[in-house]
Order: structure tokens, then sequence, then C-alpha cells
């Protein structure tokens, strides 16, 4: 079977769900790639009329609050041991230094940093059960987690779609092969960003322990 006929069988509502549970394991705290599976559908839905940007926006939305919120319930319950348990399971995503730069992020800018983290990876993932540990009032965390949540899929959804539409007409001389070619391209640019901000964030602890160290 051609690549494009298996991509067109694949069921509509089958990507929806992909689309609204990752997301929403990844918002509950589960280091899982969710921005990776928005864009793919995203593009996946500019090249296939069956699939709807909208409704992939929608799912995308309804996954990252629901799972924010899940997220913050269990956070306000479990606590410090939950995010101990969480260290020692997952160290790349919520060691000493992870879970200190978010509670600095999250005691400087409070609910902002619940809108805004929805773009960051780290916060992405920590902001619900962190919001949680620091009892933030769920008012103003729901508020905060919802319109993040809106816009940064929405806004994904509608810039990756329109972008694959643009681009369909020129890719479309290299067939399935430019295309992948694009997709892969996309991700190692986003992985090397992500490592740059995660040394980043490691070394600034020890500058400031140096600096720390100096001023004594």
């Amino acid at each position: 079977m051609h690549v494009d006929q298996w991509l067109e069988a694949i069921p509509p509502l089958t990507v929806y769900l992909i689309v609204g549970v990752v997301i929403g394991m990844e918002s509950l705290g589960i280091p899982l790639p969710g921005e990776i599976v928005l864009v793919s559908a995203a593009l996946l839905a500019s090249q296939h009329d069956a699939l709807s940007p909208v409704w992939i926006g929608v799912c995308a939305s309804a996954g990252a609050i629901i799972g924010d919120s899940i997220g913050y319930l269990i956070g306000r319950k479990g606590g410090r041991r939950l995010l101990g348990w969480a260290g020692r399971r997952f160290p790349k995503h919520f060691g000493p230094r992870h879970i200190a730069k978010a509670e600095e992020v999250f005691g400087k800018y409070g609910v902002w940093a619940v809108f805004f983290g929805r773009f960051v990876a780290l916060l992405r993932i920590l902001a619900g059960p962190l919001a949680g540990c620091l009892h933030m009032p769920y008012g103003k965390f729901l508020a905060a987690n919802a319109l993040g949540g809106i816009t940064w899929a929405g806004g994904t959804t509608a810039a990756v779609y329109y972008l694959g539409v643009v681009a369909e007409h020129w890719l479309s001389r290299f067939s399935w092969i430019g295309l992948a070619l694009a997709v892969v391209t996309g991700l190692v640019v986003a992985v090397l960003v992500k490592r740059r901000i995660n040394r980043a964030a490691a070394a600034a602890p020890e500058e400031e322990e140096q600096l720390s160290t100096t001023g004594h």
C-alpha cells in the first residue's frame, strides 16, 4: 500500500484521541512528547482533508486542561512525596534542579507561570503537579491553565496546519520523502534547542553558587 493511502486509512477519530490522550498524560506529569504529537497531527491534517485541524485543536486543548487539572489534584494530595518519587523515576525531568528551577519560576510569576508554562517543555510537565503541591488556588490555576492550553494548542495547530498547506505545493515535488526530511529536520532542531536550554538551566545553580562563594 502506498504511503498516502496508508495515512488516509487512519480513522480521524483515532488521531483525535491520540492527540488528546498523549497531551493529557503529558500535562498530568508523565514525560511524553505531546508537542511532537500535536505538530505531527496538524501537519497530517494539512495534507489530508479527512482530518479537521479544528478538532485536533479542540482535542489538544481538552487534553491539556483535563490533564493539568488531574495533575494539580495529584500534586495537592501527594505533595513533596510525589515529587520525590518522580525525581527517582524520571531524573531527567523531575530532578532536584528541575524542581528548584520550576519552583523559582512559580514563586516569581504565580499564575503567569501556569499560562506561559504551557509553551515550555519543563513547565508543561510540571505545571499541574507543582501548582497543586504549592497550594495555588484552583480557580486561578484553572483560569490560567485553560487560557494557556487553548492558546498553545490552538495556536500551534493553526500555525503548523497553514504552514503545511503553503508548503504542500513545494513539497509535492519530492512527495513524502521531502515531507519526512522536513519533519526530521524540525525535530532535530527542537531537540538541539531543548538540550541547550537544559544545559543552561543546569549551569545556573552552579553559577549562583560560585557567585555566593566569591561574595563571602
